[in-house]
C-alpha cells in the first residue's frame, strides 16, 4: 500500500519523494515539542518504519535532536522525544541609515548574540559601510561558534529596493545607494554556510520577524510599518509575506498623504515619510542638533514628550494623523484588518497611538477594529531576526542539502 503524505501528492523519482518526505517530517518537529516518531507517523500518514528512517537522516543533518524518553499514546508507551536543535542558527545583519546591527538566531528563535554600532551611513561610501558591517559580523560569528553554534545561513537587510538573486541594492534613497552590488560581501559575512547569505528589504524582513516571533500568532493579515529615518512597510497576507511581482509591494512610506507637501527622498512629494519619518518628527519638534546622534535626539524627544512640550506633542500627533491616512489607504486596497508598528513608532506608542487611533476612526470607522493596532516588541532586532529567520526556513525546507 502506498504511503500517504507528501509522497502521494505527485509522481516522481524515489529520491524526489524522499526529499519531500524529509521536509514533511521536519515540518512536524518544533523547538520544544518532544514529538515522537509515532506522533509524526499519525500526523503525516507515513508508516512508522519510514518515519524512523527519515528521522535517522534528520538527526544526521544536525537540525533535530533527541530529548529523551517521553510518553506516547493512551497506554503510556515510552517514546523518544524529538525537537529542533538549538545548536543550529543563522546570522542576521542590517544596514540602516544611522546604525549597523548583526545577530545570531537559533532554531528555537532565540537571539543568541547581538551587536549594534551607531554610524552615520547616509552618503557614506558603500565599501566603507560594508567593511564595518563585516567586522561586526565576524565578531558575532566567532562568538556564536565559540558557544557551540553551527551556522546554516544568513541574511542582510537594507532599507531599500533589492534584487536578491543578483545581490544588488537597486535603490536605497536614504543611504544614497543606487545599483550597489553587495554580492561579494554577502559571501564573506558568514563564510561557507550551506544555505548562503541572502539580501532582503529591511521592512519585509521585519514583517517576517513579526510573523514568526511577534504578533503573527494573533494576526494572519496585517501591514507592518517600520519607523526609522525613512518609513518602510511589509504586507503579510494569509501568514505569508506578499512582496508583489517585482518585490516592491508594501512601500507605505511613499504613499502620498499630503498632496503638495514636502519633497521626499524618493523624488516624490507629500509622502508619509516626509511627516512621519524619524527626521521629520524631530525637525517638527524643534530637535535639530545635527551634532547629536539620532539615538540622543530621540531621547530628547521622549523627554520633551514626557514633560508635555507642546511642539513635541504636536509633531508626534501630526505624524500619527498622517500615519492613519496611509493605513486606511492600504487597508482599503488589500482588505487588511490589522497594523503592526515598529521602530520609532513603537518607541513613541504612548503619544502616537491615540493620534493614530483617532485618525483611523475619523477616516474609516471600523475598518481596523479594536485590537487591530499593535506595536512591535522586537525593537531594533526585528529586521535582523527576520533575515536570520528566513535563512533558517530555507534550511528547514531543504534538509536533504545537509546530507552527504
Amino acid at each position: 500500500m502506498r504511503e500517504q503524505g507528501a509522497a502521494s501528492t505527485a509522481p516522481g523519482r524515489v529520491g524526489d519523494v524522499r526529499r519531500r518526505n524529509l521536509a514533511l517530517v521536519l515540518a512536524n518537529i518544533g523547538p520544544n515539542t518532544r514529538v515522537t516518531r509515532a506522533d509524526i507517523a499519525a500526523a503525516t500518514g507515513l508508516t512508522k518504519a519510514s518515519v524512523s528512517s527519515l528521522v535517522a537522516e534528520l538527526l544526521e543533518t544536525g537540525l533535530v535532536e533527541e530529548l529523551g524518553v517521553t510518553r506516547d499514546g493512551e497506554r503510556g508507551r515510552p517514546g523518544v522525544g524529538l525537537a529542533l536543535d538549538a545548536r543550529r542558527g543563522a546570522l542576521g545583519a542590517e544596514i540602516n541609515v544611522d546604525y549597523l546591527a548583526v545577530g545570531v538566531v537559533d532554531l528555537h528563535g532565540t537571539l543568541r548574540s547581538h551587536e549594534v554600532a551607531e554610524a552615520v551611513n547616509h552618503g557614506r561610501r558603500p565599501e566603507d559601510v560594508l567593511a564595518e558591517l563585516s567586522a561586526l559580523a565576524h565578531r558575532c560569528v566567532d562568538a556564536a561558534t565559540a558557544s557551540g553554534l553551527t551556522l546554516l545561513g544568513g541574511g542582510l537587510a537594507v532599507p531599500g529596493l533589492v534584487d536578491p538573486a543578483r545581490g544588488i541594492v537597486l535603490t536605497a534613497p536614504n543611504l544614497r545607494w543606487h545599483d550597489t552590488d553587495v554580492s561579494a560581501v554577502l559571501e564573506t559575512l558568514a563564510p561557507e554556510v550551506p544555505f548562503g547569505v541572502v539580501l532582503s528589504n529591511e521592512a519585509n524582513s521585519a514583517a517576517l520577524a513579526e510573523l514568526w516571533y511577534g504578533h503573527g500568532a494573533f494576526f494572519r493579515n496585517y501591514l507592518f510599518i517600520s519607523g526609522e529615518v525613512g518609513v518602510g512597510g511589509g504586507l503579510v497576507i494569509g501568514s505569508e509575506l506578499f512582496s508583489g511581482p517585482r518585490g516592491y509591494a508594501g512601500e507605505v512610506g511613499h504613499v502620498v498623504v499630503e498632496p503638495g507637501g514636502r519633497r521626499c527622498s524618493c523624488g516624490g512629494r507629500g509622502c508619509l515619510e516626509t511627516v512621519a519619518g524619524q527626521e521629520a518628527i524631530l525637525a517638527a519638534a524643534g530637535i535639530t542638533d545635527g551634532g547629536s546622534t539620532t539615538a540622543a535626539r530621540m531621547a530628547s524627544l521622549q523627554a520633551a514628550l514626557e514633560a508635555g512640550d507642546a511642539q513635541a506633542v504636536t509633531a508626534v500627533e501630526r505624524a500619527g494623523h498622517y500615519l492613519g491616512i496611509a493605513v486606511v489607504s492600504a487597508a482599503r486596497l488589500v482588505d487588511l484588518s490589522a497594523v503592526v508598528l515598529g521602530g520609532h513608532f513603537a518607541v513613541l506608542r504612548q503619544w502616537i497611538g491615540p493620534a493614530l487611533t483617532s485618525s483611523l476612526d475619523g477616516f474609516a470607522p471600523g475598518l481596523v477594529p479594536e485590537g487591530g493596532v499593535a506595536f512591535s516588541e522586537l525593537e531594533t532586532t526585528a529586521a535582523l531576526r527576520g533575515a536570520a529567520g528566513a535563512a533558517l526556513r530555507r534550511a528547514l525546507a531543504a534538509p536533504y542539502e545537509l546530507l552527504g
